[in-house]
């Protein structure tokens, strides 16, 4: 089965100095950087989904959400964490770009679905911000369209606005079918299939 790699949300305003900021959200940048290295070198798919928020979006506080204003359309806020490696063939999905919709899945609204399917990707592997909220979803929608999905369970980070979110959104995936890894996991078995394409080519 052919395999891309969803990294959704690692965006400056959920990380240390935004407006929304996760606990130790900036963390999975290394674990996520590593991966994202190894599918480019296997030629995989890479897509980023990112918050892109208007100004008076639904979510937001003054509009009478439940989050303060973050990742607005243009704004540094709603840039990819600096550290993050981002390469220049990966595709970007934006994503709650109404100002009346939310959308917390990085296929609602979108048409990732169809570009997954279009490349012949049949498994996921998914990492990012946050498990209880945007990776959640994005996983539990991953499913219901069949999709096979990974989740790294450490390059996720929960927003936690109930004590213990994270860690029942982890239990909600896997009886959805999502299978819980690790990035270091993932590395040995993009490297092992590495290994057996030089071979067959030997």
């Amino acid at each position: 089965m052919r395999s891309a790699l969803l990294v959704v949300d690692v965006q400056r305003d959920f990380c240390p100095g935004g407006s929304l900021v996760v606990k130790e959200g900036d963390q999975v940048v290394p674990g996520l950087n590593s991966v994202i290295g190894a599918f480019e070198r296997s030629g995989l798919p890479i897509f980023f989904t990112r918050d892109w928020h208007p100004r008076d979006h639904i979510s937001f506080k003054d509009q009478g959400g439940m989050w303060p204003s973050h990742c607005v359309q243009g704004t540094p806020g709603a840039e990819f964490h600096a550290d993050l490696l981002v390469p220049a063939d990966a595709s970007v999905i934006s994503k709650g770009d109404q100002s009346d919709a939310e959308a917390y899945s990085g296929f609602q609204g979108t048409d990732l679905s169809l570009r997954l399917r279009n490349l012949g990707v049949s498994r996921i592997f998914l990492g990012g911000l946050t498990t209880d909220y945007c990776v959640r979803q994005s996983a539990l929608d991953a499913r219901q369209l069949a999709f096979e999905v990974e989740v790294l369970k450490d390059c996720i980070r929960p927003a936690d606005v109930q004590p213990g979110d994270g860690d029942r959104a982890l239990e909600e995936l896997e009886k959805a079918g999502v299978r819980l890894t690790t990035s270091g996991a993932v590395l040995k078995e993009l490297a092992a299939r590495s290994r057996g394409i030089t071979s067959c080519e030997k």
